[in-house]
This record gives C-alpha cells, structure tokens and sequence, in this order.
C-alpha cells in the first residue's frame, strides 16, 4: 500500500498541473465557479492521503477520460497498472493514446516504448519486439529499446540477433558488450556441438574468444570439444588457459586436464601443474586431486598427512571427509565405527548445499549456470568459497 502511494503521487501531481494550466489558460476563470475537474482532482488526491488506492485509480482514471489531451496523465497512469501487475488496463490505455492522431512525434514514440514494455510484462515478445524495433528506427530511446530488445532475444535464444543488438548498443552507449557478446557464442557451440557440427563449433569458439579472450566458457568449450575428438594436446592447451582467465573456474577443469595428462603419458607433469596452482588458489577441489596423486604415488598415509597439514591451513569439510576416508582405508578394527560416523556426518553436512552462487544476486545451485537464472547476468555464478565450498 505504501509502495502504491508513491507510485499514485506523479499522476495526482500532473493532474493538478494539468488543471491549473487549463485555468490560466482560460484567464483564471472566475473562483465562485465549480469545476467537476478539479473537484475530481481532490477527491482522488483525497483518497490518495487515506490510503485509498483503489478508489484514487477510479478517479484519476475518470479525470483521463474527461481530459483526453493529457498525454502525461495517460503514461504515469498506464505506467502505475503496469507496475501493480494490471497489464491489459496498461495496454488499453497506451493503445488509445497511440490512436489518437495529434500526438506529437516524441510523445507517440514514448508511448509506442510504454505499449512494448506492456507486452513484454505480458510475455507476448514478438508484440514487444515488433514495437521496439519500431521505436529504434525512430531515433528516440533508442538505447532503452535496444536493452528490451536483447532481454527479448536472450528470451528466445536468438543469439545472431542478440549479438547484432549488442554491437549498435555498445555503439550507442560505449557499454562493454564483448563480454556478454562471447557467451552469445558459446550458447551457440553448444548447439552446433550437440548437433554434431564439430568445426561449426570450433569457429565459434573462435569468434567467442575474439570477442573476449578471457571468456573462461569458451576455454572449456573447446577443452571440451578436443578432448572429445582425442585431440589431448589442444585440450591441455585450453584447459590451461582457465588459470590465467578466472582461476575461480579451475574446479570446472580438473577432471578434463586429469585426462588430458594421462593420456599424453605425463602424469608427473599433472602433479606438478597441481603443485604450481596451489600456490595461488587453494581451493579445495585442488586439495583433493593433489591428495590422490600422492596417494597413487606413496600410499593412503602420505596422503592423509597432507591433507591434515592443508587443513590446519584452509579447513574444508569437503577435505575432512576425504581424510576420514583415507584413514578408514588404513584402520582395522579399532576406532572405525567411530570414522563412519564421521563421515556420514561430513556427507550430510554436504549433501544438501549448494555448489555454486551468483556473485551479483546470491542465487545457490548445486549444478554450474553460465546465465543466473534469477538476475539473468552471465558469468556471475562461480563456485562457493569457505569450509562449505571450496
């Protein structure tokens, strides 16, 4: 309610307006006069102050009505049904402004930008599209329609679309949209890839990298797609590139390089790789796959007094889990049921949590999204850091 009252205040401020211009306009008129106009215009102002929404609507409604010149009064009211969830009366009331023949240019052109964000509320995107196209070919708001226009064809997943829309945005605007851009790419390797379109794949990749060499996804696309096609060493090369681009990512890479690795015949050159990351990321994904190559190498006990010295350094339930199991695998009978009880203790607390959040709006999933699903920012959802995460 309080929100509605703030929302009702621009309309009942251009009411007034509107009525004391008319008033000048008419040289003042005489003041023993009544004017139904302006008794409309306090009573719903009236209303307004009594937290009588609804019964202010009506009466500013009706005020719209009688005063069909005011093209303000039109948009802050068919801006306020939109904002309160109220599409079609939103739609009614900026198609009958539309309609009417003495517009002027702009103001037509407002309103033409109101009806597509009206549509695009209502989720009829070609409607919207077909309007913001037309507001851009106008010359006004155009960098407002543009924005409507590329929400729409991220909607739709028309990426050639989107892309084309970026590049005269970023004209218009000197917004950086390379970013955005090279996930546009990737969202179409991914469909060329699964179709089996492999070089169609690979030139986007390209293109994505071009747009922005440090877009991590492209890199792990095309670790991917090489790893796929037994192409290890390009595969090594990409998932490589990872560290240097977003070290965050590393995790996303570990069991590709792993391969790629072992299937060059370098499984020293892994470990090694491994020990130079930690350095600078001590994730715990980087832990663990550095705990199993010592434990390939010289056995469970090695490996469990590194993890024991990693986790006085960075505790991690994800690392603590892993020991307990480790030494379940050297314990006899002595003390395991208690080590069971451990672990099951350890799988619980990570059982349920989420993997991955959104560094812009918090959202948590346990999968990895390029696109947040809620704030819908690309390249914002990064693994969870902290004894939880990594």
């Amino acid at each position: 309610m309080v929100e509605l009252f703030w929302l009702m205040l621009p309309v009942a401020a251009v009411s007034g307006w509107v009525i004391g211009r008319r008033r000048q306009g008419r040289g003042g008129g005489d003041p023993g006069t009544p004017e139904p106009l302006r008794g409309d215009y306090f009573q719903g102002l009236n209303y307004l102050l009594n937290e009588q929404s609804d019964k202010a609507i009506e009466v500013f409604t009706r005020m719209v009505e009688v005063d069909s010149e005011t093209v303000e009064t039109h948009l802050a009211l068919g801006n306020l049904f939109r904002r309160r969830g109220e599409v079609d009366r939103a739609i009614r009331i900026h198609q009958n402004l539309i309609a009417r023949p003495s517009l002027h240019r702009d103001q037509r052109t407002q309103a033409l930008l109101e009806l597509g964000k009206d549509y695009l509320r209502a989720g009829l995107l070609d409607r919207a599209e077909n309007l913001f196209q037309e507001v851009v070919d106008t010359g006004a708001y155009v960098p407002e329609a543009l924005n409507h226009l590329l929400d729409i064809y991220q909607q739709e997943k028309e990426w050639d679309n989107a892309i084309s829309v970026a590049a005269r945005l970023e004209a218009y605007t000197e917004r950086r949209m390379a970013p955005m851009v090279a996930q546009f790419y990737c969202e179409q390797v991914d469909t060329a890839w699964r179709k089996g379109e492999i070089n169609r794949a690979r030139n986007l990749i390209k293109r994505s990298l071009t747009a922005d060499p440090d877009c991590v996804r492209a890199s792990i696309l095309q670790g991917d797609i090489e790893r796929g096609a037994g192409n290890y060493k390009q595969a090594l090369k990409s998932y490589q590139r990872v560290r240097d681009q977003d070290r965050d990512y590393l995790r996303e890479v570990l069991v590709g390089l792993h391969e790629c690795y072992t299937q060059l015949g370098r499984p020293d050159d892994f470990r090694a790789y491994l020990e130079s990351v930690q350095q600078d990321y001590r994730g715990a994904s980087v832990i663990l796959a550095l705990s199993e190559r010592i434990r390939r190498d010289h056995g469970e006990a090695a490996a469990a007094r590194y993890l024991v010295e990693q986790l006085r350094q960075r505790p991690s339930v994800r690392g603590l889990n892993r020991l307990i199991e480790l030494n379940l695998a050297q314990s006899g009978d002595t003390g395991r049921e208690d080590l069971e009880i451990l672990r099951e203790l350890c799988q619980a607390l990570l059982r349920d949590k989420p993997s991955y959040a959104c560094r812009r709006c918090g959202f948590n999933a346990r999968t990895m999204h390029w696109h947040c699903p809620r704030c819908r920012s690309w390249a914002t959802i990064k693994p969870i850091q902290g004894v939880e995460g990594e």
